[in-house]
């Protein structure tokens, strides 16, 4: 495993767009597998190879299928989506098999980074469960500047409705300024 999990990082450590993470700064997508990487640990201390695998590879070589090259309006996201999913299956699918892994393992790291089983699958719960904590921690502070204030609520109850329990619990570890954790907390189901 060992093997692939450094196969992804250098196909990630490839990507031309920069992110600071708790003061370094390196590859977006490199800083992003690793950021899930550490969440899935605190989630699930003993999670599957496969698991393991997904989360790592969940943004692989996203930068090859930027937002911009598709319409911009709610049907050319939800397009752009499923088929930013899709790539990474089938990036992930090609860096498994030059690292020797079955069809049966590919294929089930390929159905957890595309969401197959959500809301039956507890490994597919998880993956989503760390997507959303990697995206509180990235993007949520700017994004809470950016969009209409009366807009932030739904955002935030769309978020934690995707998330466990469990998930949900760790929003107080995540490095965002009070306030924003505070306006989490807000909206947080009871």
């Amino acid at each position: 495993m060992d093997r692939a999990l450094a196969a992804i990082d250098a196909a990630n450590a490839d990507d031309p767009q920069r992110l600071s993470v708790r003061g370094v700064e390196q590859p977006k997508e490199l800083a992003h597998a690793a950021l899930a990487s550490g969440w899935l640990e605190r989630l699930c201390p003993e999670p599957s190879e496969a698991l393991r695998l997904a989360i790592r590879a969940h943004h692989i070589r996203r930068w090859e299928r930027p937002r911009a090259s598709y319409p911009m309006d709610r049907q050319g996201y939800h397009r752009w989506r499923k088929d930013l999913q899709r790539h990474h299956a089938d990036v992930a699918a090609d860096v498994l098999r030059r690292c020797a892994y079955t069809g049966a393992e590919i294929g089930r790291v390929q159905a957890l980074i595309q969401k197959r089983g959500l809301g039956k699958d507890p490994e597919t719960q998880l993956f989503e469960d760390v997507l959303c904590l990697v995206f509180l921690e990235t993007q949520f502070e700017d994004l809470m500047r950016r969009i209409e204030p009366e807009k932030i609520p739904n955002l935030i109850e769309r978020t934690l409705k995707k998330m466990s329990p469990e998930a949900i619990a760790l929003v107080d570890q995540l490095p965002l300024a009070p306030g924003d954790v505070a306006r989490l907390k807000e909206h947080m189901p009871q």
